[in-house]
């Protein structure tokens, strides 16, 4: 017995050996991870047979994006509406054709929207019971519904994550909420939920469900960035490059780079790095500094090697031609495909300055991006997987071993290529605004030094004054009224220190003059003016006139209130390098100084005392419909199959067939209750919103504006004003 045991110990080991043999010669990509995937489907009435076929098939076009078996995608279905029902169970198909056909056969059910039963089936019945074990492959659950949940979701959504399980949600149509999703998925929710128009615009994010559902089984890592984090592969950490090359400042002052030497080896074998190989779209993102010799060589930033060391994937920069290579893999029988980024644009890499080298690779093209700016995009044929049991290195000659002298700040790969619209190349010097500043970590709050003493201040001019009223436009013919109130005049700034006042000297010349005072501080705040002498009243307004008094007023100013919007929410921290030091210190004693310059303008005086009560407001607005009755279940209506006929002999009575129950229609919503009338709403406090009220011969109009980014406008006329009201969102 001993020696047959033994043979089957060493048969064992065989086997194991070629099956990693194989798997080391087998192209990895998301098509060949390992990862349980369940499609939790809405079966409700609100989704009818046509749609349901819909995503039948769309349901069909993604799985062909796996390959099925235990050792790759297992694939489970479960349609639901007042119960759960399981088609597909998971691991019961090994190929995507026997898959497809019991996909296909799916019958559509009816009936109500239990979606949180539908999740705890799937957490208890397919998840629970994989072959894989709970610490096997992937845990993906897809859910796709089209209305609101008649049972509790919160519990099971929250029962299924804690189990490893990752949700997304789908919704369909406008009768779905967005809190429910919300609910139901992982977080953040911009990358776990998905909304859609109707069902014939799901096949839209088709190619989007399956690069999420990539990433989600061949990046497990995640890269902190700002409050958030990103799926991908950090290079640099994995390369343990802190404990190999020596630290040197960055781009910036307080940031943190590497200056890599040819003694330093920058190798790691793939599987390491890429056990599940890469998904089919990534973000390719480094931040580098090189110079002398370096910049008329051919070297890699980044390639990835077979067994035998050929190319599998390079960014590669062309020192003498000045340009850049970008291989990947393809499904030719060369296995790899090659482009060259040559637009002049790329050879600002070439100047021995820092620079951001972004890569946005697609199944369809790779765009080449210099320190934000798009250089160039170019064609791709769709790639093939990558071999995991070679090497992947950094900084190397091309088709050498030998390590590049250069400066490393970052260098990653981000699964999601919506990630390209999110980087920036803020860490390169003039690229930004606020640059200095540490974009992969949360930013602080802008702490300026003092500046080195500055000249003394200047005398201060006069407070501005304080804005006037919008312009009126002409009223129609009739007396003439009068123009409207003028804002209150701001008070006038201090003045600025005077020079010193010099020994008085012998007739002669005149002295040289003193150093200018110290700035003056601004102005206090202008008492509120009286009110304006009353319009005289002119004729009333037709609504085509009001009309025409809207656009002529928005015309004029809609840029300027706008443009003080988006001046009042930008902020940088540009006022560090031009903020004033302290004065500087006396000048020596002379004759009186020349008057100082003017001072800053002082602040905008008080707003006006308001008006006396006008005329009855206008009808208020009707009243919000009450809210609508929940939809009723729809009914199934049918013909029942004819009876088989019966044997030869005498004629019998005809054959009964009868209609199918119809289902209950829901009852419809009640009518709300007419709104009572409106009254005029108060103003505004003056921190929030901007004023101004025009006289248009004896009419008036408001205008309205809060500090938002959109707008909406608001025109309409009592017995003696019309009112102009822009508020922005």
């Amino acid at each position: 017995m001993r020696p047959i045991h033994c043979v089957y110990w060493c048969l064992y080991f065989m086997l194991l050996h070629i099956f990693c043999i194989a798997q080391d010669d087998m192209r990895l990509s998301c098509r060949t991870a390992q990862s349980d995937l369940v499609f939790i489907l809405d079966g409700s009435w609100s989704v009818d047979d046509t749609n349901f076929e819909i995503v039948k098939r769309w349901l069909a076009n993604i799985t062909t994006s796996f390959n099925i078996g235990q050792k790759f995608t297992q694939i489970g279905v479960v349609q639901y509406s007042d119960e759960t029902v399981l088609h597909v169970p998971l691991g019961k198909h090994s190929s995507t054709k026997d898959l497809i056909k019991a996909i296909e056969s799916i019958e559509y059910m009816g009936g109500n929207t239990n979606t949180g039963k539908a999740i705890k089936f799937a957490n208890e019945k397919l998840f629970a019971l994989s072959e894989r074990g709970p610490n096997g492959a992937s845990k993906i659950a897809v859910v796709l519904t089209d209305g609101k949940s008649q049972d509790a979701v919160t519990e099971a959504a929250e029962a299924a994550r804690k189990k490893g399980i990752i949700l997304f949600a789908i919704g369909v149509g406008s009768e779905t909420e967005e809190a429910e999703l919300r609910t139901i998925a992982n977080k953040p929710s911009s990358t776990y939920v998905f909304y859609v128009e109707d069902y014939k615009a799901i096949s839209k994010i088709r190619e989007v469900i399956r690069q999420k559902l990539c990433e989600e089984t061949v990046c497990p890592n995640k890269i902190p960035i700002d409050s958030r984090e990103e799926k991908g592969f950090d290079i640099l950490f994995h390369l343990k490059l802190a404990k190999k090359a020596k630290k040197t400042q960055g781009s910036f002052y307080g940031m943190k780079a590497y200056h890599v030497t040819s003694r330093d080896d920058l190798t790691e074998n793939t599987r390491a790095l890429f056990p599940d190989g890469l998904p089919p779209s990534y973000v390719f993102v480094a931040t580098l500094k090189y110079k002398g010799s370096v910049l008329t060589e051919d070297w890699d930033l980044w390639r990835i090697q077979t067994r035998i060391g050929e190319p599998q994937m390079a960014v590669t920069l062309n020192g003498m031609k000045r340009t850049v290579t970008f291989t990947t893999t393809s499904s030719a029988a060369s296995g790899t495909q090659t482009v060259v980024f040559n637009k002049s644009p790329a050879k600002k890499l070439f100047d021995e300055k820092w620079h951001q080298l972004r890569l946005l690779v697609t199944e369809e093209d790779v765009t080449l991006y210099v320190d934000d700016l798009e250089i160039e995009s170019l064609p791709l044929e769709p790639p093939a997987g990558i071999f995991i049991n070679g090497k992947t290195q950094v900084g190397k000659y091309v088709r050498k071993e030998t390590t590049v002298p250069f400066e490393i700040q970052k260098l990653r790969i981000y699964c999601d290529p919506e990630q390209n619209n999110r980087e920036t190349a803020c860490e390169i010097p003039g690229v930004c605004a606020s640059f200095g500043a540490d974009i992969d970590s949360t930013p602080e709050p802008c702490i300026c030094p003092p500046g080195m003493p500055g000249t003394p201040g200047q005398k201060g001019i006069p407070g501005s004054r304080g804005s006037a009223g919008l312009p009126g436009s002409p009223g129609m013919p009739g007396l003439t009224g009068l123009t409207g109130q003028k804002g209150e005049k701001g008070t006038t700034g201090e003045p600025g220190q005077r020079g010193h006042t010099g020994h008085q000297g012998q007739t002669g010349l005149p002295g040289q003059p003193g150093p200018p005072g110290t700035r003056g501080q601004s102005g206090d705040s202008g008492q509120p003016g009286p009110p304006g002498p009353d319009g005289r009243p002119g004729k009333e307004l037709s609504e085509q006139r009001i009309q025409q008094i809207c656009r002529e007023v928005l015309r004029s100013e809609i840029s300027s209130l706008l443009l003080s919007n988006q001046l009042s929410q930008h902020r940088t921290c540009a006022h560090c390098h031009s903020r004033p030091g302290p004065p500087g210190p006396a000048g020596p004693t002379g004759p009186q100084g020349s008057r100082g310059f003017p001072g800053t303008p002082g602040s905008h005086g008080l707003q006006g005392h308001r008006g006396l009560p006008g005329q009855p407001g206008i009808p208020g607005l009707k009243g919000d419909l009450g809210e609508k009755g929940e939809k009723g279940n729809q009914g199934r209506s049918g013909i029942g199959d004819p009876g088989q006929p019966g044997p030869p002999g005498p004629m019998g009575p005809p054959g009964v067939s009868k209609s199918g129950h119809p289902g209950t229609p829901g009852l419809p919503g009640r009518d709300g209750q007419e709104g009572k009338r409106g009254y005029p709403g108060e103003p505004g406090p003056p921190a929030q919103d901007q004023e101004g009220t025009l006289l248009l011969k004896g009419q008036t109009i408001d205008v309205t504006a809060e500090k938002s980014g959109q707008f909406w406008i608001w025109c309409s006329e009592n017995e003696s004003k019309v009112q102009l009201r822009m508020i922005i969102f």
